[in-house]
């Protein structure tokens, strides 16, 4: 992931920008399994057709943001089946003008990755495998993540879908402390995947049969992130861990949604609290917008400059 700054005096310098960087990221993503353009909040503070949840990521309770590692005019995600892979187009941006520059980056990867009953897994830096609680058909992806007609968005928004990423780091030594069935107590599933009742992992647990959590607990981070397993989170997330060395390790986290507020906001005010919190902390990331496919975005800006 690169965040850039573009460097423009007026809304129409702006929009001439963004119609070059997007060129050029279309130009450098053939062979590259996954490129994907964002737009910050601070791309629309001369323009009146904002996304209408578009605002710069706040702090939550117990974030301590890095300034240097926050927001920024455009996010580029690249993926592939190797660092090498995405490396290369990531530089060509970055060396392509001086009219935008470097704000952060961060890269990941996906441990253990594979697919199971359609979801794609992965392990993360506790060693505890994450991505069951995606949908498995491409609709209800589309349902959670794509912004539709009706949502009070402009009509250039629609198709398009809100991305938040946060950069949280594991206190993994810590963690290791704990005995695995702690740990299972304070996630609220086994190691594999599998609810603490005995469910099986792409199942629904029932919850409402432990009001008082004594098997599952009622500040695990299932259960707070979903208490109702009924009805899903309305988001579509995908992570990557990093590890940076000298025991700075963690997850690069990021979920897509088409209403920020009744999905990832809802989904963090819940978590407040959770027992998992002394072990991760969240230093950086950013809200953005993936705008739908074609040049309406820019046809939109243009005329609102």
């Amino acid at each position: 992931m690169v965040s850039l700054d573009l460097d423009v005096f007026s809304g129409r310098d702006q929009v001439a920008l963004l119609q070059e960087l997007s060129a050029e990221v279309e130009r450098v993503a053939h062979g590259v399994g996954e490129c994907v353009m964002a737009l910050g909040a601070s791309v629309f503070k001369q323009s009146r057709v904002r996304p209408r949840h578009l605002t710069e990521m706040p702090s939550f309770a117990g974030d301590v943001l890095d300034p240097r590692q926050v927001h920024g005019d455009v996010l580029l995600q690249f993926g592939g089946a190797s660092l090498a892979h995405v490396v290369r187009p990531a530089e060509e941006i970055l060396s392509g003008s001086r009219h935008w520059r470097l704000r952060w980056q961060s890269s990941g990867f996906r441990w253990g990755n594979r697919k199971s009953g359609g979801r794609a897994l992965a392990d993360n830096p506790f060693r505890f495998t994450e991505g069951f609680g995606n949908p498995v058909a491409d609709g209800e992806a589309s349902d959670r993540a794509i912004v539709r007609a009706g949502q009070q968005e402009p009509d250039w928004a629609v198709g398009g879908s809100y991305q938040v990423v946060r950069i949280i780091r594991f206190a993994t030594e810590l963690w290791d402390k704990d005995p695995i069935g702690e740990q299972e107590r304070i996630i609220g599933r086994r190691r594999n995947g599998r609810w603490l009742d005995g469910t099986p992992a792409d199942e629904r647990a029932n919850f409402s049969a432990d009001p008082q959590g004594s098997v599952t607990p009622l500040d695990a981070h299932v259960r707070r992130a979903a208490p109702d397993p009924r009805n899903h989170p309305e988001i579509v997330r995908r992570s990557y861990s990093y590890d940076l060395g000298g025991g700075d390790r963690g997850l690069v986290f990021t979920c897509f949604q088409r209403d920020l507020a009744n999905g990832f906001e809802a989904i963090q005010k819940r978590l407040e609290g959770e027992s998992m919190s002394k072990y991760i902390l969240t230093t950086g990331g950013g809200y953005f917008f993936i705008p739908p496919p074609g040049n309406r975005w820019i046809e939109a800006i243009a005329q609102n400059a």
